[in-house]
Formats: structure tokens, sequence, C-alpha cells
């Protein structure tokens, strides 16, 4: 029906600029001399009648370096963390904050948003009540079933490039896990109360183009092959021709 906001397109330096705006008076041009490289970071959304879209990918343009990979994987690190993340209903929203962030504080890095925020539908794209951020926490922004929210966690070096790596989540019951040996598993109740967990909402491709394997451990490498294998299935009956091959190839397992 319409965009959620204005597309943010930056490339290089720009994509440093969380909110950028491309103008006529300052703007970049998207290409690198041979044998450089560069990131181009597009953050867009749209109103469905389906719902509210808010989705950032980076893209590499020409031949990415060790620093762009190294920056890449550890903000791909933090969207993994807390994509995979159980807590107990209720949790306020801003205790899941440093979740996201852990990979980069590791390495003395970490960036100056929110790592997440409310989506309404058809709406405001940042709607309440909940924030994961570094917001006071407060009662009203408890985690309950069915609540929409952003996780994407960032990185951005001034004149040189941001990485920004967003999907859009659903807080829904925990799916069965164990809960100590020879104690079984639950489905959302444990002997601690009620779990929730995040449904990834968002079906893109993450770029592995830029990822370097050595930072990633198994358990993250294989919840974005999963990912990567759900977005397949989902998208492949909606596409063909250059889509399709396009589709095919950037959910390549790693």
């Amino acid at each position: 029906m319409g965009l959620s906001f204005s597309t943010i397109a930056a490339f290089n330096a720009n994509g440093a600029m969380p909110h950028y705006r491309a103008t006529p008076q300052s703007h970049a041009v998207i290409e690198v001399p041979s044998g450089d490289g560069g990131l181009l970071l597009i953050d867009s959304g749209a109103q469905y009648l389906g719902g509210t879209t808010d989705i950032t990918r980076v893209w590499p343009i020409g031949t990415v370096t060790p620093a762009h990979r190294r920056d890449y994987t550890l903000v791909l690190k933090g969207t993994i963390a807390l994509s995979r993340t159980r807590f107990p209903r209720g949790t306020l929203s801003p205790m899941l904050d440093a979740i996201a962030r852990a990979p980069l504080w590791e390495h003395g890095l970490d960036f100056g948003h929110g790592t997440g925020h409310g989506v309404g539908y058809f709406l405001n794209v940042h709607e309440g009540p909940q924030s994961i951020s570094r917001a006071l926490p407060e009662p009203h922004m408890a985690m309950e079933p069915g609540m929409i929210t952003s996780i994407e966690p960032g990185l951005y070096r001034e004149g040189q490039w941001g990485i920004r790596i967003e999907n859009l989540v659903m807080n829904v019951p925990a799916a069965a896990v164990a809960v100590g040996a020879g104690l079984g598993g639950f489905v959302g109740e444990s002997p601690f109360g009620e779990f929730l967990e995040f449904e990834t909402l968002t079906l893109c491709p993450i770029d592995t183009r830029c990822i370097e394997r050595s930072l990633l451990r198994q358990d993250e490498v294989d919840w974005l092959n999963a990912y990567h294998a759900t977005v397949r299935q989902r998208l492949t009956p909606l596409v063909s021709g250059e889509a399709l091959a396009w589709l095919l190839q950037r959910t390549v397992a790693i």
C-alpha cells in the first residue's frame, strides 16, 4: 500500500550514518575502483495488508576486505544471538539488549542506537510499548506473545562504512527444550513459568559473501543455514527466472 518509512540506501562512508538520506548535495556513486571493495546498506519497509515491514541488509560491492568481513560477522553474531534467545514471559524488553551487543562488546565495539523497536500493524514502524534498548525498564515494556519487534544490531565506522542486519521477529511460546537430564522437555511452560522465543518473520537472504567463517561457531552456522533453508523453501514458489537464480545462489548453505 506504500512505504512504511523513507528508504535508507547508503554506500560506504554514508552507511556510517544510521539515518542517512541522500541529497543532490550529499550522496555517493555506487562504484569502486578495480580490486577495491565497498558495502551498500539498504534499510527499507512498506505497509502491506498483511503487516508492516522493516528490514536492513548489507551487500558487498566489489571485493570486500578482511576488515569488512570481521565487522559484518560480529554484527551478524549479535543478530543470531538475540534471534535464538528464550526468555520468561513478561521479561522487560530492555533487559534483552545486551544479548545482541555481547559479540561486539567482546571486541571493544558497540553501536549508538537501540537493538530493536516494536512494529505496529499499519501504524508506526516504530511502535511501543516494547523497546530492546538501553531505555530504563518499565512495567509496560513487558514482552508478551504476539508482539512484533525488530532485531537490528549494527556497527558504524565514521568515514568508512556502516553495517546493520535487521529482521522482524514475533514473540511465540518456546518450543520443546530439555530442562535437565532425565526431566524431559517443555513447550512454552517450564517448572519456572512460561517461556517465549522469537519467530523470525523476515525472509530475505543474509549475504554470506561478507562473512568471516572462522568467527562463527557451529551453532551459529547451523542457525544461518536453517534460516536460509526456510527462506528458499518459502520464496521459491513465488519467483522465477533471474530472481529465482539469485535466490538459490544467495541461500546456499555455508
